[in-house]
This record gives C-alpha cells, structure tokens and sequence, in this order.
C-alpha cells in the first residue's frame, strides 16, 4: 500500500500505542506461568507472531476487545514441542525470546520468518543454546533461520557478545527461572540496547521472578514461577512509538498551537530518551511525568550528535530531525542498527536523500547535513519497515508538495493506525 502525504500542518492529542517491547515480554511470561491477564496489550503483526508460539508450546491466548486484555493460559514453565513449525513473521523479538523458550522442551522445534527474519543474526544465541546442553542449528548453517532447537537444557553458564543483539540475553533470562540451575550470561563484549534488557528485567519481576546484573553480565537462579500480582500485568505506552508523534509536533506543529502525546508514563524504555534528544535541539517539549503527557510544538531545531548505541529503534527518528535542523546532525555508535528489520542506516540515507537531504554515511555514523537540505516531495520506499515507514512520513509532513511512501502497510507492525492517528492530527494523508 502506497501512502500520499502533502506538506501539512499539525496539531491536537494523540495517544501512542502500547509498548511492543513489554507486551512481546508481558505474552511470554504469561505463557510461562500458570496463566495471567494482560491489560493494555499493543495488538499488532509482531505481537501476534508472540501469541502464536505460546500457544505452539501449549498455551492458550484470548484476546477480551471489550475489556483490552489478553486472557492467558500459560504452560507453567513446560513448553510442549510445537506440533508444526513455528512462523514468526517478521518479528525478530519472537525469533529470539522463543528460541530460549525452544531449549526447554523435551524435542525439537523448528522457527522460521519471512525473507527479512531470516536474514537476520541468531548464531550466538544458538551457540548459547549448546554451551547450556541443549542443540541449536541454523538448518541452512548461516547462523540464520530456519533454525532446529532441541531441549530439554536444565541450566548453567554462558558467554555470549552483547554488541549484536540484547534479545539474546532477554531469552535466555527468562527462560532460565524456569531452569533447574539457572542461568548466568557472562557478557564477552559492550552491552549494545542495554535498556531493554531493563525492560526484560521490570517485566521479570512484575511477575515475581528474580534476575540481576552482575559485575560480568546477568544472573536468574532457577526453579522460580512466573506469577504476577493479582494475577495481572499492565503494559505501558510506546516511546518508540511516540517519537514519531512527538518530531511531528517539533517540525510541523501550527503556528500557536502544541501536539500533546498521552500514555507517557516514565518506565525503563531507553526510547524516552527521545525527549532529551528533542530538547538538546532547541524543541519546546514539556513532560508532565506524573499525568504521562508530554507537549511539543514547533521549533527551530538545531543539530547534535546523538549515540543510539542503547536506542537503535530511534535511528529514523533522529535522522529525519536532523533534515530539518541546522547544521550538522550525528548519529553515532549505528552499526547494529543495520541488522534490524533492513539495514536502517543505509535505508534512511538512501531515502531521505531521496527527499533532499544531504546525507553522509559511514559504518558506524550517519550525518545529516541541515544546512544542506532542502526536503521536497518525492516518492520513497519504507524498505518494509515499520519504523522507515513512520519517519519518512513525519519528513514528508515538511517536504515541499507530495510525497509518497512505498509500503505503509507495515506499520501494522508496531502502530497499526498510525496513520489515522496522523490524519486525526491535521495531516493530509491518503492511502492509494
């Protein structure tokens, strides 16, 4: 689906999705307990993919509309092996938080993805696997899926890099409470995406199971039960998410009036960092942190330099702020956000310089020449990607004329109305 956005001007409330993260982590720990109810739970493509593989391993999930909660029936720290193969569509947080949940079963199962997921990175955490016991393989030897994974391991310890992935420690965390020994992950390199093992670890204990840091990595002793309070979690909303709203307000925001985000309440999300970065470039933004709102209007921003070593998913949202801005904007410490969905680095540099931007690319930095851009309309491509998706449309909200987006459908992924919710706020939008 191609997506027509002209020049627009925005205004008004919006509400960002709930978190991806917490609720791909939320479904997970339900199916490892007894059973539990999850409020507020973001339904979208990829957390879909989560649902599918608890009930592939025995559970069940109901998804209550009425009352915006899934109504989990959890396999009590026993996964069963799959009956079939287990798809995980393009969601690389399934691929992996499934994956350690695999090496508990008594058998083999086999996880598979579209063409994107099956190019990404899973071989350290297949090696994992193996050091602990159990028996992991890439079916083509590439380190990528198709993979086989059979179990049952009962525990131990483990080295594994932190520079590819955090979802690797992230799986083998929470399937190590439910381990006879448990598991210590000694960290081999520089924790890239360190928040969201923080979110692994709130999320942990919301369900009264015990994990810690430690001087070389991470600990969670076994024999532990996922059982949250009152038998319930609440998801909180997305910064991911919300950044795309909130770069919207702060370069297309009407003269005199603000765009006001709901459902930012603080948590461990290293995406809040996208109100900081806001604020070093000059953007009128306020958090009210205990009411969860932030207002942002429009400002003259101007460039930075921004290390997203912890908060890759912002890569998009940072650059196209940087199109906008004065001067020079950098984002640093990017590699790893090359082995995301596509290869965001390169994807974003080819389109906004599509766009008018003038764009330096490196390994590992990526700069946006302000003073050298000039956005106008232009057809570009998302690159199947729901977070290029979004940002490029935040850019084409200050693009001269019409720009149109190759492949808005993907935002199902992570903001499936997100384009009604940009409508809502002022933008003329159009699906052709």
């Amino acid at each position: 689906m191609d997506i027509e956005l002209s020049q627009s001007r925005v205004h008004g409330r919006a509400r960002a999705p709930p978190s991806k993260s917490y609720t791909h982590r939320a479904i997970l720990a339900a199916g490892y307990s007894a059973g539990a109810l999850v409020y507020d739970p973001l339904n979208s493509a990829d957390t879909k993919a989560t649902m599918r593989a608890v009930e592939a391993f025995g559970g069940d999930v109901d998804r209550d509309a009425t009352e915006d909660r899934l109504d989990v029936t959890g396999f009590n720290g026993r996964p069963d092996v799959p009956a079939d193969v287990v798809d995980c569509a393009n969601s690389g947080t399934t691929m992996r938080l499934v994956t350690a949940c695999a090496a508990l079963a008594d058998g083999i199962t086999v996880l598979t993805g579209d063409s994107s997921l099956r190019s990404r990175p899973q071989g350290p955490l297949l090696d994992a696997i193996d050091d602990l016991g159990g028996r992991a393989e890439s079916t083509r030897d590439n380190g990528q899926a198709p993979i086989a994974i059979r179990g049952p391991i009962s525990g131990g310890s483990v080295s594994i890099p932190g520079d590819v992935s955090s979802q690797y420690i992230s799986a083998l965390l929470m399937a190590g409470a439910v381990t006879e020994e448990g598991i210590d992950v000694e960290l081999e390199t520089e924790l890239k995406s360190a928040p969201y093992v923080d979110i692994t670890l709130e999320v942990l204990e919301a369900f009264g199971v015990d994990a810690e840091q430690t001087d070389d990595g991470f600990s969670v002793s076994g024999g532990q039960s996922y059982e949250p309070t009152d038998g319930e979690y609440h998801v909180p909303g997305d910064f991911s998410s919300m950044s795309y709203l909130l770069a919207a307000g702060a370069v297309a925001a009407e003269e005199g009036k603000d765009v006001v985000v709901a459902g930012a309440y603080p948590s461990a999300q290293g995406d809040s960092a996208i109100v900081d970065v806001l604020e070093r470039m000059g953007a009128d933004v306020e958090w009210n942190r205990d009411d969860g709102y932030i207002t942002v209007r429009k400002s003259d921003l101007s460039g930075v330099e921004v290390d997203v070593g912890d908060t890759p998913d912002l890569l998009p949202t940072i650059a196209v702020l940087g199109a906008v801005a004065e001067g020079d904007t950098r984002i640093v410490n990017c590699e790893h956000v090359r082995y995301k969905e596509t290869d965001r680095v390169s994807a974003m540099a080819e389109e906004l310089g599509a766009l008018g931007a003038a764009v330096t690319e490196e390994a590992d930095v990526l700069t946006i020449h302000g003073d050298e851009s000039e956005l106008e309309g232009a057809a570009v491509d998302g690159h199947g990607d729901h977070r290029i998706v979004m940002s490029l449309a935040v850019a084409a909200l200050v693009a001269d004329g019409t720009t149109t987006v190759a492949g808005g459908e993907h935002v199902d992924v992570s903001f499936p109305d997100f384009f009604d919710v940009l409508y809502d706020l002022g933008a003329d939008v159009r699906r052709t």
